[in-house]
């Protein structure tokens, strides 16, 4: 089993996947506390395996620490998503956070696809994603932030999000993504800095041998007529790997624009259907 027992944590997942009988499946897992796994399923006739991740809690609070840790094996597929959204709430004294790491091993993928990321009035969190990977290995990773409601009415009352993801491909660091948004004091109305008067997020970062500029160009034209708001940036990173950040007022918007991008991918590099993660 990946890592050892962190008894600080509130909530603690590790699993390793492996293959049996041509199909991904997790050959170790263990959880405890405020962290949860649902049983395997397969959403096609394919040999990747679904994992969805709950929180019994509900939410994070001030002082809460998760650590989740996955090993994927040799020509494994996953996929690994939330239940719900991941909501932080008031975080007086200390801040809420994760600290995830992921293996890749050769041949292996894995999408990681969670629900949109709410942070509430007085909220301040820290996620620690650091990614291990085979240079023949796949990752595809998104991440939705939202805004939540506070008792003003008004959105964008949260402390700072902080979103840290560093992966090495091959024992070398190629991407370094350090985003933090503090919204501060001012007008929320006005937005901050680089978000203007946008007040959620959306990216997509991945990781594969098989990005070029031509797949770049081909999610551009796929995406640029489906942002409404016309804050859609897509850049080749030395990956080989490409990142798709955009900006809006809403969440579904961007959970449109990143779902879109990544059946694109699913249908060319796996021959997939579009992904189908309905949740009610």
């Amino acid at each position: 089993m990946p890592g050892s027992r962190d008894e600080s944590l509130v909530g603690e997942l590790r699993m390793s996947i492996g293959l049996r009988a041509g199909r991904a499946i997790a050959t170790e897992q263990y959880h405890r506390g405020a962290l949860r796994i649902l049983r395997p399923h397969y959403l096609d006739d394919g040999d990747q395996v679904c994992y969805v991740v709950v929180n019994p809690g509900g939410a994070y609070l001030g002082g809460d620490r998760y650590g989740i840790d996955v090993d994927v094996q040799p020509e494994a597929r996953l996929l690994l998503t939330t239940q719900s959204a991941t909501k932080i709430y008031r975080t007086p004294g200390s801040r809420a956070r994760q600290d995830m790491r992921l293996k890749l091993a050769p041949g292996s993928a894995v999408e990681f696809m969670p629900d949109q990321l709410i942070a509430y009035e007085g909220a301040s969190y820290l996620q620690h994603t650091v990614v291990e990977m085979d240079s023949t290995a796949s990752l595809v990773m998104a991440e939705v932030v939202t805004p939540g409601w506070s008792p003003d009415g008004r959105l964008f009352r949260y402390d700072t999000v902080r979103l840290r993801t560093d992966i090495w491909v091959d024992g070398r660091l190629v991407v370094l993504d350090n985003l933090q948004i503090t919204p501060g004091s001012g007008s929320p109305v006005d937005g901050m800095a680089f978000m203007e008067h946008y007040t959620h997020l959306g990216s997509l970062l991945v990781i594969d041998a098989r990005v070029d500029a031509a797949l770049v160009e081909e999610l551009h034209a796929l995406l640029a007529p489906m942002d409404p708001a016309g804050q859609l940036g897509i850049s080749l990173l030395e990956g080989p790997g490409l990142v798709v950040r955009a900006l809006s007022t809403a969440t579904e918007p961007l959970n449109a624009l990143i779902g879109a991008a990544g059946d694109l991918l699913r249908a060319r590099w796996h021959g997939q259907q579009p992904l189908n993660l309905r949740k009610y």
